[in-house]
């Protein structure tokens, strides 16, 4: 199955239809944005109607096999929209949704719309179905490092222009959410008609509503990027994560560093395999091991362990200060002793 990001959807859409549309990810700008961009290329090829259905344990499959074999000499070309749920489809479904895959005719039209798709999930029988014929747009928000490819690319369809500050501007305060980010693009568009974004202009219309999991913490850690993480964790505060959450992930990766750590530099990469450590994460493991030696390592755990037996004595709001401190002495090259202590 080919694959494609959002950007690159109207150029394939150009060259004609697919008869399958796999849209994959957690993004709903994403998602909402390439189903438009794929129903509008339809319609221009006569697919006058559309039907959403959620795979879930109410779908009436009945009718869903009806509707593929309805069509007559005076009925429009019809596209049909499906949405799986965040496991995907159990075992049941995925039986019936094959079978309505092998179903889908020249005037239908079948985009499906996955928050993700597991490894189980491509040797299924659906998924196998729609590699001929089908394309996959993957619709995942774009990282801190893609995000201001992603803003060049959107201010460039919308004849604006912006300036290096802006666009970090952008980028820090609208993180893990691209619907508030492209609401305020089209606000900018509408406040400045002549299309320049400079700083002055952007600080007067912006506010932070970046978007951000406890990982993006850890990340920003294991980089020794302070600034971002605390940043991070600013959002996760205001957003009310919960701090014990927060601690057992940190507390989590600490031990995986200690665990690195402790073998050999030519067996490293064998633990990181066997620990289940993301090939795109590794870079990050490495560089933090160059800054956390061992001693630091088990220094951190016992401030993680402070911290935990504060929040379980309901000591939550002095433990954000707390967890800001002790991010700022991660990412330091060097480690003082005197921690911020709850």
């Amino acid at each position: 199955m080919t694959r494609v990001f959002p950007e690159q959807l109207s150029a394939q859409l150009n060259h004609g239809l697919r008869r399958y549309y796999l849209l994959v990810g957690s993004d709903p700008l994403l998602h909402q944005e390439s189903q438009y961009s794929i129903l509008a290329a339809a319609r221009l090829q006569s697919f006058g109607e559309h039907h959403s259905f959620s795979i879930d344990q109410h779908t009436d499959w009945d009718l869903l096999f009806s509707e593929c074999q309805s069509m007559s000499l005076f009925s429009q070309r019809q596209v049909f929209i499906l949405q799986l749920a965040e496991n995907g489809p159990n075992a049941a479904q995925a039986t019936q949704l094959a079978q309505l895959i092998s179903l889908i005719h020249e005037d239908l039209l079948l985009i499906i719309h996955a928050p993700k798709i597991t490894k189980a999930q491509e040797n299924s029988a659906w998924y196998k179905a729609l590699i001929e014929g089908g394309l996959l747009v993957t619709c995942h928000t774009p990282d801190h490092q893609q995000l201001p490819r992603w803003v060049q690319q959107r201010c460039r369809a919308m004849s604006l222009s912006i300036d290096d500050p802006s666009l970090r501007l952008l980028c820090y305060y609208y993180e893990g959410n691209l619907l508030a980010l492209s609401q305020a693009l089209e606000r900018l568009s509408l406040l400045w008609p002549d299309g320049v974004l400079t700083l002055p202009r952007v600080e007067e219309a912006v506010y932070d509503a970046a978007v951000f999991t406890p990982y993006h913490w850890i990340d920003a850690l294991l980089a020794g990027k302070s600034k971002r993480a605390l940043h991070v964790l600013q959002q996760l505060q205001l957003e009310d994560q919960e701090p014990i959450i927060l601690l057992r992930t940190l507390q989590r990766e600490v031990m995986i560093l200690l665990d690195v750590q402790s073998r050999p530099i030519d067996a490293r990469r064998a633990a990181m395999d066997k620990l289940r450590v993301w090939q795109n994460r590794r870079q990050l493991y490495t560089g933090a091991l160059q800054r956390l030696d061992r001693m630091r390592l088990r220094q951190i755990v016992h401030h993680l362990t402070s911290l935990e037996i504060a929040v379980k004595k309901d000591f939550s709001a002095e433990c954000w200060p707390a967890l800001n401190a002790l991010s700022v002495l991660i990412c330091q090259p060097q480690f003082p002793t005197g921690l911020y202590h709850v």
